[in-house]
């Protein structure tokens, strides 16, 4: 379809008179002041993520529904979905004391016949919204009822006060909060763009548009949440219309801006001054390590020792698989950083994984005569004190913490080199505030230690190098010589026997091992799906009852969690029922199986850093993925892809491919955050547009200075 006519020829009077700046602020107005919405709806929408106007209107339809036929109920046909209008003849609620919920159940009249409707567990907003008499618009699957009768089940409806108003359309569709109905978020979002539709944003400028053969984002929006009646629905439904390829465009043309923005900054900030070395401690750690480092060790080696000896602060994203000695490469840097009279300060996400690695590496610092510390949450007062006194004087040149590194007020002025483990667990403001704890000051002007991010959650190069653009990286893809491949294989609902009969016998010979669920408790809505907490139970009362059990998840506070994590790492416990809050970091070199119940129900990133979880020791491990799914379809082709392959990027590369950036990349990763509408995996040209356009821009105007760029240093400095 032509999209012409979304090419206004004037802008209204109000878009003329506001700047970029009036309609920022008119886009962070909160949502309790839309009418209708008010401080208790405004806090469930919060709690969804959507605080102001410009989350409601960017929150963008899932899908589409084709309303522009309205059908007379005589003319409703079994298994058709269809739109019919009528009034609500009668209505009954009625109390299900098994399922301890109201069911609703209604009669709607036309001039051509009756069909019944139904709503199971209605909630309350849903019951009280409809009364007897009223004029309903409905939309719903046709089926079979009692009595011959024809029914449609949990319809869409909307109430009709005005019979002459426009009822055929093409209808959004959008995720919504528990307890607020889809029609009640439509009508909010349908308000919003009526009254804040002079106040949306075009940030990209119209040369790139037109070259890119897109339209205004501000009409792109408005097209998407109100399509016309001419609009192609296939496109529409498939996010591919040029209203979607508008808004995402849109948003990585100013995540690329703000990476290659923030790598200019950063060039331009003086590296900590870099003395002569004081001794050879690296020289004298490769000679106690029992092994030689790998060609990849070495290489990513060379390439963070160029870095710290450049005049520019070091920002290296270090990606490796499970196994592949990045810690070893980062204490390496490490050593060299304190060579040079400076403190290297590593941040871990959890306390137990912060202890790890304090613990392996303390034995080497102490050989070598560093002075090491331990910081935590738990770390005693007294102890935190005399610790935080010890760092500001520069007398500890090796820490080792978690958040409460950027959260006890420490002071390093000797900081060389901040190294963030797991750097996908943590934001960027964290990330940040560890590369100020040499203290405060204007990047550009104060001299800023060097950052070594790390992460086992491999990223396809390609998405890699887009994604930090504002970084370097580095990939560490080979694995030291004699590490054993851990055995993978998929196993059938009828054969999980065999998979706990592997478990028995491991932990028999001493051993121990994982059993990994997708949910903490039952669900409800996923009655078919085993859960963590009855299968510790079913197990502590059957075969295991002779084996310490610990079950662990994300609901647990954090020193509970830590508290069973160190009884299974110190073998206390022999087998520990989980939730994927043991995905990463923990290592436990006794554990030789990993079991993943309802395998399908994970992406092979997630299952690769499962697998990684065991085999760590001399013995051999074993992954045993459970798929109580079908046998083929795209979760067989992903759990068959992680049998065979064990490469980490290469399942990151097929990861992508079957079911996009998800599941590699944590919503905290760096520009993410704010990453709503582009698919990574589906997007590359896109993607390679924008980045391609966003910094040429920049070859043209660095700062952002122009009369030009003016509107887009404010929207990305908003973004």
């Amino acid at each position: 379809m032509s999209f012409a006519g979304l090419r206004p020829d004037k802008k209204s009077a109000t878009e003329k008179r506001s700047g970029v700046n009036v309609k920022l602020r008119a886009l962070t107005t909160p949502l309790r002041y839309l009418h209708g919405v008010g401080p208790k709806r405004a806090a469930q929408l919060e709690t969804f993520g959507l605080k102001t106007i410009g989350d409601l209107l960017y929150h963008l339809p899932f899908r589409y529904e084709d309303r522009r036929q309205i059908k007379k109920i005589a003319a409703a046909i079994r298994g058709e979905e269809a739109s019919f209008v009528g009034r609500l003849a009668a209505l009954q609620r009625k109390y299900v004391p098994h399922r301890r919920s109201q069911m609703l159940l209604g009669v709607l009249q036309d001039d051509t016949g009756v069909i019944d409707l139904i709503w199971y567990r209605a909630p309350k907003f849903l019951s009280d919204g409809l009364a007897k008499g009223q004029t309903l618009l409905i939309y719903g699957k046709v089926e079979s009822g009692m009595y011959g009768r024809l029914r449609v089940v949990h319809p869409d409806f909307e109430v009709v006060d005005n019979p002459d108003e426009q009822l055929q359309r093409i209808v959004p569709v959008y995720v919504h909060p528990a307890g607020l109905s889809l029609s009640r978020l439509r009508g909010w979002v349908a308000q919003a763009l009526r009254e804040y539709r002079d106040f949306l944003l075009d940030g990209v400028p119209e040369e790139i548009l037109k070259r890119q053969d897109l339209i205004a984002p501000s009409e792109a929006l408005a097209y998407l949440h109100e399509p016309p009646l001419n609009a192609d629905l296939g496109p529409l439904n498939r996010s591919s219309s040029m209203a979607h390829r508008t808004i995402i465009f849109d948003e990585l043309f100013y995540l690329q801006l703000g990476l290659g923005m923030r790598k200019r900054l950063r060039s331009r900030s003086p590296a900590i001054p870099w003395g002569p070395a004081r001794t050879t401690l690296r020289e004298r750690m490769l000679a106690l390590l029992p092994f030689k480092l790998t060609g990849a060790q070495e290489r990513v080696l060379g390439e963070i020792e160029r870095d710290l000896a450049g005049g520019a602060p070091m920002q290296r994203l270090l990606q490796g698989d499970v196994g592949s000695g990045k810690t070893m490469v980062a204490w390496l840097a490490s050593l060299t950083v304190i060579d040079h009279g400076h403190q290297a300060i590593w941040m871990a996400p959890t306390e137990i994984l912060a202890e790890q690695h304090y613990r392996n590496l303390q034995k080497y610092a102490d050989r070598l005569d560093i002075s090491a510390v331990l910081l935590t949450a738990a770390t005693p007062a007294k102890e935190r004190t005399s610790i935080l006194k010890r760092i500001a004087g520069g007398d500890i040149s090796f820490i080792v913490g978690t958040h409460a590194l950027i959260q006890e007020q420490v002071h390093a002025p000797l900081m060389g080199l901040g190294v963030v483990d797991e750097q996908h667990r943590f934001g960027v403001m964290q990330r940040l505030s560890l590369q100020r704890l040499i203290g405060p000051g204007e990047l550009v002007s104060t001299p800023q230690p060097h950052m070594l991010l790390m992460s086992a959650t491999p990223i396809p190069r390609s998405l890699a190098m887009v994604l930090y653009g504002d970084m370097e990286v580095s990939f560490i893809d080979e694995l030291p010589p004699g590490r054993t491949r851990v055995q993978t294989r998929v196993f059938n609902e009828r054969e999980r026997r065999q998979v706990y009969a592997v478990v028995l016998d491991e932990l028999k010979r001493g051993h121990q091992a994982f059993v990994v669920l997708p949910l903490v408790e039952a669900s409800e809505q996923l009655q078919q799906v085993r859960d963590a907490t009855r299968m510790a139970e079913q197990m502590r009362k059957t075969l295991f009852k002779d084996f310490g059990l610990g079950l662990v998840h994300g609901r647990l506070k954090a020193e509970e969690r830590d508290r069973i994590m160190r009884a299974f790492r110190d073998g206390a416990l022999k087998l520990l029922v989980a939730t994927t809050v043991v995905e990463v970091g923990v290592d436990i070199p006794n554990a030789t199986v990993m079991v993943v119940e309802h395998a399908e129900r994970f992406g092979l990133a997630q299952l690769h850093q499962l697998r990684g979880r065991v085999g760590r020791g001399a013995a051999a491990g074993y992954c045993l993925l459970v798929n109580r799914g079908p046998v083929s379809g795209l979760a067989a082709e992903r759990l068959r892809a992680i049998e065979r392959e064990h490469d980490g990027f290469k399942i990151a590369e097929a990861d992508l491919r079957l079911r996009g950036p998800g599941e590699l990349l944590g919503a905290r990763q760096s520009g993410l955050a704010d990453l709503h509408f582009a698919n990574l995996a589906r997007g590359g040209r896109l993607l390679a547009a924008a980045r391609r356009e966003a910094l040429a821009w920049l070859e043209r105007d660095p700062e952002l200075t122009s009369k030009a760029s003016a509107d887009m240093k404010a929207i990305l400095r908003h973004r």
